[in-house]
């Protein structure tokens, strides 16, 4: 009698984890996550890239695969010399791999996008920005505000190569720029300047 009763309870156990099983959407469950995730990308022994991100989770379709950065990324350029010249920043990122023949990527990154190109010494900042792997360029078709010595441009949409060098501004509006030498400043001639009267 104790036997029977103890398998009632094992396959009442299953059905019920079955049923919570079936409930599950596999395609919004990560193949693989991981933590504290570190890459580097390197050519001819070069360093080229390093990528890092609290999280990494690995989806797979038939005809998809993607990365998720749920936590935000960090992505860092090198140039030929070893000096680090270009890093992106934002608070989520996707990394998107299609399958077949004509395999292609392209990174998404959403949220306070910062680019900083060092050498330069320009920063652009927007809400999303797409890199095309293939072509090696930089673009958004939203809201941009890019920053450099000689003043602040703002406006909607951006090209640029993938180290952010030469960005083009594809709609500006409303720019300031930082004048370098103003015409109406006054020159004051201290050798014939007689100055105001001194009253007695």
């Amino acid at each position: 009698m104790a036997t029977a009763a103890a398998v009632a309870f094992v396959v009442y156990s299953c059905k019920g984890n079955l049923e919570e099983a079936e409930k599950l959407d596999l395609d919004k469950i990560p193949l693989q996550t991981v933590d504290d995730m570190f890459f580097v990308q390197t050519e001819n022994g070069r360093l080229k890239m390093r990528v890092e991100s609290p999280r990494m989770e690995v989806y797979e379709h038939d005809t998809i695969a993607y990365d998720l950065f749920p936590k935000g990324l960090r992505v860092y350029g090198y140039r030929e010399d070893g000096s680090l010249e270009t890093t992106i920043t934002s608070e989520q990122a996707r990394h998107d791999k299609k399958k077949g023949k004509t395999q292609s990527e392209l990174w998404s990154a959403f949220g306070h996008v910062v680019i900083r190109n060092i050498v330069e010494q320009e920063t652009m900042e927007t809400d999303t920005l797409y890199w095309d792997r293939e072509a090696k360029e930089l673009w958004t078709d939203c809201y941009i505000k890019m920053t450099s010595p000689s003043g602040i441009m703002q406006g909607y949409g951006m090209r640029s190569d993938e180290m952010a060098r030469n960005a083009i501004l594809l709609l500006p509006f409303d720019n300031e720029f930082i004048v370098e030498k103003d015409s109406t400043v006054v020159v004051i001639d201290s050798v014939n300047f007689i100055g105001p009267m001194l009253k007695k």
